[in-house]
């Protein structure tokens, strides 16, 4: 069931989610849980979300990333569900992208982050994974993996002037050729 997106301001995008227990993923309230991020997710348009953002202080994303981001690089990740997720940075240098969020709507803002990182999770089954990514990948799963401490991506925002409403964004940043 398609949930409301909690915005910032909501305090419970500044907790730390509370870890999940084996246990709790044979539940079908976890099952449903599940089902209501995948379904809001899709609704508002997001290639991520985390269960803070419906509301849900625990430890879980969604991540779905399929075809051509907007800066024309092809990445494919089908859905995956990362659960009590850590995150290592495998390389010091940074990469910037303009990042968007639907607990932060008609904002971009750009921010720099690891080019290439590690993150151990669990599977839905609680399987242990692992998957190292870069690029754009990398930023995604950064973003999102964020909400799941409290932080989300204006946090991270160095320089303010980098910091856009989606309109502006799409007619002058994206696009400088508008300002000629």
């Amino acid at each position: 069931m398609i949930q409301p997106i909690s915005r910032m301001g909501n305090p419970v995008l500044r907790e730390v989610a509370q870890n999940i227990s084996k246990e709790y993923l044979l539940t079908d309230e976890f099952c449903q849980l599940l089902v209501d991020m995948k379904d809001s997710m899709d609704h508002y348009g997001g290639i991520g979300i985390a269960a803070p953002q419906i509301g849900v202080s625990l430890q879980v994303a969604l991540i779905e990333l399929m075809g051509f981001n907007r800066y024309g690089q092809e990445v494919n990740l089908p859905l995956t569900t990362f659960i009590n997720p850590t995150l290592t940075s495998l390389d010091e240098d940074l990469q910037g992208f303009w990042e968007g969020c639907l607990s932060v709507p008609n904002l971009r803002g750009y921010v720099e982050r690891p080019r290439k990182i590690q993150v151990n999770y669990w599977n839905e089954q609680g399987e242990p994974q692992q998957l190292i990514a870069e690029g754009f990948l990398a930023t995604v799963l950064q973003h999102e993996l964020d909400h799941l401490f409290g932080i989300l991506y204006v946090d991270r925002i160095k320089d303010t002037k980098l910091f856009s409403f989606q309109e502006e964004y799409d007619s002058f940043i994206q696009n400088p050729k508008a300002l000629e």
